[in-house]
C-alpha cells in the first residue's frame, strides 16, 4: 500500500552550491480562492503562521513574520498575475540557526484543473543543507494550506514536520522512493559518480 504523504512529497534536486525544492499539489478549489489563501494576510496568518505584509504587485515587497521565533523575511515581487504566478524573493539575514542568510526564490503557479486547481511551488536558489532542513516544514505547510482551504482543523506544524521528516533524507543521505533526485555535473559517460 502507498503511503498517501510519499505520493504528496516534494523533490529536492541539487546543481553545484544551489538546491531547489519543488512540490505539486491537487487542490480541490477554485484557482481564486487558492491565490486568496496564498496570498491574503488573514489566511497567510493561519496556515502559514505568519504576519504577512504583501504589495501585489510587480516590484512591491512581501513581509513575513514568521514561527515562534519571528523570522523576518524581505524581498521583492518578481511576478504578480493573479490568480496564476505568484513569485517572490525569500531574504533573511544571519541568524542563529541560519548564519549566513539566505537568498532565494519562492514561485507560485496556479492551473484549473477538473475540480480543483494544480498548484506548483518551487524553492530555487537555496544552500543544500538549508534545502534539507526546510522541505518537510514545506510539505506540512502545504498539508495546512489544504486544511484551510477546505476548513478542517489545521494539522499540528511539529508533529507534520516529524511525520513527513523521513521523506526527506539529510544531505547525502540516500532514500527509497521516487521524489529525491540528485542531478550531477558529470554525464553518464564520465563514468561511475562516488554515490555510485
Amino acid at each position: 500500500m502507498t503511503d498517501p504523504a510519499a505520493s504528496r512529497a516534494g523533490k529536492v534536486s541539487y546543481e553545484g552550491d544551489s538546491a531547489t525544492l519543488a512540490f505539486e499539489r491537487h487542490l480541490g478549489h477554485p484557482i481564486e480562492d487558492v491565490w486568496d489563501a496564498i496570498t491574503g494576510s488573514e489566511h497567510l496568518q493561519r496556515w502559514y503562521m505568519t504576519k504577512a505584509i504583501i504589495e501585489g504587485r510587480k516590484d512591491g515587497r512581501i513581509e513575513f513574520w514568521s514561527g515562534g521565533a519571528q523570522v523576518h523575511v524581505t524581498g521583492r515581487i518578481l511576478t504578480w498575475d493573479p490568480p496564476r504566478v505568484f513569485e517572490h524573493e525569500r531574504n533573511i539575514e544571519p541568524r542563529k540557526g541560519i548564519p549566513t542568510g539566505e537568498r532565494s526564490i519562492i514561485r507560485w503557479e496556479l492551473a484549473p484543473e477538473a475540480e480543483g486547481t494544480r498548484l506548483r511551488l518551487t524553492h530555487t536558489r537555496l544552500a543544500p543543507q538549508m534545502a534539507v532542513q526546510i522541505a518537510p516544514a514545506t510539505h506540512a505547510l502545504l498539508d495546512r494550506l489544504e486544511h484551510e482551504l477546505d476548513h478542517t482543523p489545521l494539522a499540528d506544524f511539529p508533529r507534520r514536520i516529524a511525520a513527513v521528516r523521513n521523506l526527506y533524507p539529510p544531505l547525502g543521505g540516500r532514500r527509497t522512493g521516487p521524489r529525491v533526485e540528485r542531478q550531477r555535473q558529470e554525464s553518464k559517460r564520465d563514468g561511475p559518480t562516488q554515490d555510485g
